[in-house]
């Protein structure tokens, strides 16, 4: 979950809705990143706050305000500037490097760390996220648009919808998308009669086409939280129901030498399959304690992956299932990864849309590196990953972070659902909030899985009505066999 958010989101249950739910903040990003020295021994002296001003971040078109101990962040188009989703609270003094960390409002552990590189440069990093966003000075402080009131009327809200797509998603050329014809045609229809009602149908018939399970709209509920609207999903998949989910547990469990044992609110299991495999169930990379900092959550993680990895000289291969994984957290399944490797590995490059008349420019793209976990007990033999369409988000990512893995993982199952990047999530009313991506997570090759998302070197059913009936799982079967003749070693 993105940190400091202005009011609280609903969780939202199935894949379409995920990003309501588990997000990577606007402003936010993981790692640590040193302060360079700008000449006036402040970069010394814990204490000191740097950050004072306000910053504008290189993409994800976001200005973040910091004043005193809080920051608040302003969504910016070509229309204006906008009060943004996020905001945050000083936890502790600045430390080395005039580093700040930030926590939501109410909560006593940090989630983001805003570093100072010198006077006009700072970098910023949420725990939970791979990566880092840049952030550049505004001299003049903040701008002038962003304290003007926000017209609420349909036709404005629809413009700042429209635009922050239009300036924002990467994705409209690969999915054969002309977001300017299908703005105009859609803009035609909304009169000062046209109600919330009726423009947020007209919104999520814009986003419909767009097939992606990262767009969303979500409506002010009661309880000041937000109720799933519309959210994407790629065409051909669904959403796997609770009755699915009980269905594929028994499944499972039918060929593991005895009960799972579970860990994170049961969002983690860990089994033993016969001839000495490992069995590790991922139907999360979040929510493993309610409401807990990232760091609690990966010490939930470390428990599921120390029973795991008890007795690594016993095991002769791991199964990975991630068919009913609805992402979360990109760092939690580098953490995983970094416990199946005893030598470092390019994950992926990552990049975010950058420049809102281009759609082809980007940020330089950020290398994420796999390091093999220290004083951790690892297992570096033959490794097998399952996946299906219901395999989202972060779960893509540490599919994608696996496929450099040496000896290879096999893949197998279906492709995944394919959205890869953290969601931004953008107020466009008093009442609507709009969820999208901006960035890419790239190959070797520079390209993506955006869209299909990745395929299985070995294709199965999944979790298909008739193999639910007999208690079979043709996925899990064929893992067992691979790795048991060795396959896994190539």
């Amino acid at each position: 979950m993105g940190i400091g958010h202005r009011r609280p989101v609903a969780r939202a249950a199935g894949i379409a809705a995920v990003a309501l739910a588990v997000t990577a903040g606007t402003i936010g990003a993981a790692g640590a990143v040193g302060a360079a020295p700008d000449g006036d021994g402040a970069a010394e002296r814990p204490g000191v706050n740097r950050l004072e001003g306000v910053w504008r971040t290189d993409g994800y078109g976001t200005i973040l305000e910091i004043h005193g101990t809080t920051f608040t962040t302003y969504d910016v188009t070509r229309l204006g500037c906008t009060p943004g989703f996020l905001s945050g609270t000083q936890v502790g003094v600045p430390g080395r490097g005039g580093a700040v960390r930030y926590g939501g409002p109410g909560k006593s552990f940090g989630e983001l760390t805003v570093t100072p590189l010198g006077h006009d440069r700072a970098v910023s990093k949420e725990d939970s996220s791979a990566g880092t966003k840049n952030l550049s000075r505004l001299p003049g402080g903040l701008p002038v648009q962003c304290t003007q009131p926000v017209p609420q009327d349909a036709l404005a809200v629809f413009d700042r919808f429209w635009a922050t797509f239009e300036e924002n998603y990467p994705f409209f050329a690969a999915k054969g998308i002309d977001w300017r014809a299908r703005g105009a045609q859609a803009r035609a229809t909304i009169t000062p009669r046209t109600d919330t009602t009726a423009l947020t149908g007209i919104i999520g018939g814009l986003l419909e086409p767009l097939g992606d399970a990262h767009t969303f709209l979500g409506r002010k509920a009661a309880d000041g939280g937000y109720d799933l609207v519309f959210g994407g999903l790629r065409p051909g998949t669904e959403e796997p129901t609770d009755q699915v989910r009980e269905q594929a547990g028994r499944a499972v469990a039918a060929q593991l030498l005895a009960p799972e044992r579970t860990f994170g609110r049961e969002r983690l299991g860990v089994g033993e399959l016969p001839g000495g495999i490992g069995y590790l169930r991922v139907s999360a990379f979040d929510g493993y304690i309610d409401d807990g900092s990232y760091q609690e959550q990966a010490a939930e993680l470390d428990k599921a992956l120390d029973l795991l990895l008890a007795h690594p000289e016993r095991l002769t291969g791991v199964v990975v299932d991630l068919r009913l994984n609805g992402g979360g957290s990109d760092e939690l399944g580098l953490r995983i990864a970094s416990r199946l490797t005893d030598r470092p590995f390019l994950a992926y490059r990552k990049a975010a849309r950058n420049d809102p008349a281009d759609p082809t420019a980007f940020t330089r793209p950020q290398p994420i590196t796999v390091r093999p976990a220290a004083g951790a007990t690892r297992f570096t033999g033959p490794v097998a990953l399952l996946t299906a369409g219901s395999t989202v988000s972060a779960g893509e990512t540490f599919t994608q972070a696996l496929m450099a893995r040496r000896p290879a993982t096999v893949r197998i199952g279906e492709n995944t659902q394919g959205v890869f990047s953290d969601v931004m999530l953008k107020p466009i009313s008093d009442d609507l909030l709009i969820g999208l991506p901006n960035e890419k997570f790239l190959t070797p090759a520079g390209t993506t899985f955006d869209g299909p998302g990745i395929p299985p070197d070995v294709r199965t059913p999944v979790f298909t009505p008739e193999e639910l009936a007999g208690l079979k799982d043709s996925a899990l079967t064929e893992a067992r066999r691979i790795l048991s003749a060795g396959a896994g070693h190539r």
